[in-house]
């Protein structure tokens, strides 16, 4: 069965790595690190430009 829907673009912002794990550089009691996760607020996490960005640009 053939695939019709096209892959959307991948998000300029981030290059496709929507979410990271930043470290605060401090470490809980028992030896782990404290981690802040961000998301891409272009793409808000997905990876790929919104569906609304690709009908106002026209790509």
């Amino acid at each position: 069965m053939p695939q019709n829907t096209l892959p959307r673009p991948i998000c300029a912002h981030c290059d496709g790595f929507p979410s990271v794990a930043i470290t605060t550089g401090q470490t809980t009691p028992d030896g782990h690190r404290h981690t802040l996760n961000a998301d891409c607020p272009a793409c808000h996490g997905t990876g790929h430009i919104p569906a609304r960005t690709i009908a106002r640009v026209g790509v």
